[in-house]
């Protein structure tokens, strides 16, 4: 299988904003562990700038569009420094790649993303994408990760798109507000119900939220790939999905649901 797995800034750092340490290694290892038994891997991973608000000690995230930029050129370093090192302890190599809304939009520049993708993949690499928050602007931003992973997996032709969150699934409201809010474990279709349920953004660290989530929904289910929200703050959950486990909420790909029938 060809796998995209999408790890957000509030399962990577702490509220704090500094770095997760524990997590990041075992997502490394169980990230490693599927690896080896033979599914190539793609990782889109959030973070960059929530950890340069941590390493440069700030009290919260920034909202003038410089600061944020300076910051994700700053905590970018870290977090390939971690996955570098982390990943290498399994003999995996990691390649980055930093995306902008442009690069996927413009012909060339797409297929020149698809080509690399694909050769890292056949030189056994891991690929780790980050939206280039650097140099993104308005114009040229895809804005969400969550959304970022969508586009990759459809580029690639991803089997499943894994969104590993702060939050156990798709739930019928927020959870967070609503005690009578009841996990949703399967969505076949869209439906205007289940768009109303999403929520606002997500963490104070964070760009992503609910609404985020089920716009990826979108694009994976009309590309055919499936995909699965299930809560990252145990990421050996993986196995789980790689199993086809009941955990989370599973997104079903059009096509193969129109196949199925």
């Amino acid at each position: 299988m060809r796998v995209v797995v999408k790890v957000g800034t509030s399962t990577l750092t702490h509220a704090t904003g500094r770095s997760n340490i524990r997590l990041i290694e075992e997502l490394c290892k169980v990230l490693s562990d599927i690896k080896n038994a033979g599914h190539e891997m793609i990782l889109v991973s959030s973070g960059a700038i929530g950890m340069g608000v941590g390493k440069m000690n700030l009290p919260e995230r920034p909202e003038d569009m410089p600061t944020k930029q300076a910051l994700a050129a700053i905590g970018q370093c870290e977090l390939m420094y971690l996955y570098d090192r982390l990943f290498s302890e399994y003999s995996h190599t990691v390649a980055q790649i930093l995306l902008t809304g442009e690069d996927l939009r413009h012909e060339e520049r797409h297929a020149n993303f698809i080509n690399t993708i694909q050769r890292l993949l056949e030189l056994g690499a891991l690929p780790i994408i980050n939206e280039n928050d650097t140099v993104a602007t308005e114009e040229v931003a895809v804005g969400d990760n969550d959304t970022l992973a969508a586009l990759v997996a459809e580029s690639v032709r991803a089997d499943l798109l894994i969104i590993l969150s702060d939050i156990d699934g798709l739930y019928t409201a927020n959870p967070r507000t609503d005690p009578t809010a009841v996990l949703i474990p399967r969505v076949e279709e869209l439906t205007p119900e289940i768009l109303t349920s999403a929520g606002g953004s997500g963490s104070a660290l964070g760009t992503g939220g609910m609404a985020t989530k089920l716009h990826a929904a979108d694009i994976c289910m009309s590309a055919g790939t499936e995909m699965v929200i299930v809560n990252g703050s145990r990421p050996s959950v993986l196995y789980d999905v790689m199993d086809g486990a009941a955990v989370g909420t599973r997104f079903t790909g059009r096509k193969q649901h129109e196949n199925d029938t």
